[in-house]
């Protein structure tokens, strides 16, 4: 949040390696030579990981993961400075740099947590080599890559931060903190609005963690569409925490203040599992028209792999959207007013509150939503038109019947979850009345989530049967 009338860098020079102008050519070709080779060699390994199913196996699954990570980091820094070495235009931007910084430390991260990943897998094979494959199973083994993936991404997050705070100018007054007004509700019944969204966000946690160990206890459930909704109930979990614990507290409490750094990482984490559960609805749809349009070469279409790949793109381009748009964020200045009329720190509402100019702001967020939010709602519309065409093309009571029970509750948290979306943004409220936003944001925050474990439960079969043998079993133990 920058000041505005202090002069600062809008960008920096890099001056590059200490080579003289006769070196130049050697360096950048023997650099070019180095990156393609890294490129290549590890594109490589990952082609060859995938096609041969001997390679199938926890090792290669995270040497896979590795050299994608290796891909990355060296994309980061490589073009540009061989780009620099062949022009005299050495500049990069401020968002440029920040951006820079945050993708270096994110994936060096992830790569040293891989590698002890990769050595913890090496001493179970070894050391417990009988129990290796009862040890080192799948849910395991992709719960791993997903945490490290998860706390390289908070690491690399808060080092940004800071270092855009400490980018912020000194010579004119601004907030350090903003005041959270919450809830447009009256005093007396703030006992009655605590309890109801205590209630809400726990059974919002319950229910979806219920879910996750349904999911990874019952066998019957290893199949893509459980996959998908086990990464779907854990996005719903994190979704809700990045908001209701503050707004409990605040509710009970005479200090409704957040600091910037909080303020801005709510914003980070609720923009980038709101994308992420976008991304998971969309791969779902793709998952369901796949198995009634194409059913026998269902498992053939939806492997192991591409389950994985279609998981990893969505929370990596869900990063990427939040991170972008925090960038964005860190860079307006916010004087005097540090008062926001909502329960969390929303985009749009920090946006009116902040004295600098919000048009790229304002335009970032049109064109992401249309990536974001617009193209993965026509995905689902294509394809659940595509289902809806092969089930009329031969039409029958029993045929009917499967695809509503195979679709009828992703279709149910679809409609909640876009709803509220285009209720919210697409209908806003004008300026001088903030409450029906706040209520709405409320509904897509903590109720949408809270009732997705209620819609799979009680509309699907295989999961009312997974939670009978699990309490029948318990039953017949005691």
């Amino acid at each position: 949040m920058r000041r505005e009338n202090q002069s600062s860098v809008s960008g920096f020079l890099l001056l590059g390696l200490p080579i003289r102008p006769e070196q130049r050519g050697v360096v950048f070709a023997l650099f070019l030579g180095v990156y393609l080779t890294t490129v290549l060699g590890n594109l490589l390994i990952i082609l060859l990981i995938r096609l041969d199913s001997r390679l199938h196996t926890p090792m290669y699954f995270f040497l896979s993961h590795l050299a994608l990570t290796d891909v990355s980091f060296s994309s980061v820094i490589v073009p540009k400075m061989l780009m620099n070495m062949q022009t005299q235009h050495l500049s990069i931007s401020y968002p440029g740099c920040i951006s820079q910084i945050y993708f270096y430390l994110f994936f060096g991260c992830v790569d040293s947590l891989l590698l002890a990943v990769m050595a913890y897998d090496r001493y179970v094979a070894i050391c417990h080599a009988l129990h290796y494959t009862t040890i080192m199973r799948e849910g395991l083994c992709v719960l791993l890559v997903a945490g490290s993936w998860i706390l390289s991404c908070g690491s690399a997050l808060l080092h940004t931060l800071l270092l855009a705070q400490v980018m912020r100018r000194e010579n004119q007054s601004s907030v350090s903190e903003f005041l959270l007004l919450g809830l447009p509700i009256r005093p007396e019944q703030r006992g009655v609005v605590f309890a109801l969204s205590l209630g809400v966000y726990l059974t919002t946690v319950l229910g979806n963690l219920l879910i996750i160990l349904l999911i990874r206890l019952d066998s019957r459930l290893h199949t893509p569409m459980y996959f998908f909704l086990s990464h779907l109930a854990l996005t719903d979990v994190s979704f809700s925490s990045v908001t209701a614990p503050k707004m409990l507290v605040n509710t009970q409490t005479q200090n409704h203040s957040i600091s910037y750094a909080g303020c801005i990482s709510q914003v980070y984490f609720f923009l980038m599992l709101g994308c992420l559960d976008s991304f998971l609805l969309t791969s779902m749809a793709y998952d369901r028209y796949v198995a009634i349009c194409h059913p026998l070469h269902y498992m053939t279409i939806m492997s192991q792999s591409l389950c994985f790949l279609l998981v990893i793109v969505s929370w990596v381009l869900s990063s990427a959207s939040a991170i972008l748009h925090t960038l964005l964020l860190a860079r307006l200045s916010f004087c005097g007013d540090n008062a926001l009329p909502h329960f969390f720190c929303d985009l749009s509402t920090l946006l009116k509150l902040s004295s600098s100019d919000t048009t790229v702001n304002e335009l970032f967020i049109l064109t992401v939503g249309v990536l974001v939010i617009t193209l993965p709602l026509l995905c689902i519309l294509v394809s659940y038109g595509r289902i809806g065409a092969t089930i009329l093309r031969v039409p029958s009571t029993k045929g009917i019947c499967k695809a509503l029970s195979t679709c009828g509750s992703h279709l149910s948290v679809v409609s909640l979850y876009y709803g509220t979306i285009i209720g919210l943004y697409f209908f806003p409220s004008d300026d001088s009345s903030n409450d029906k936003d706040v209520i709405v944001a409320l509904l897509y925050a903590l109720v949408t989530p809270m009732l997705n474990p209620f819609i799979y439960s009680l509309r699907n079969r295989d999961m009312k049967g997974a939670l009978g043998n699990i309490l029948g079993r318990r039953s017949f133990s005691y």
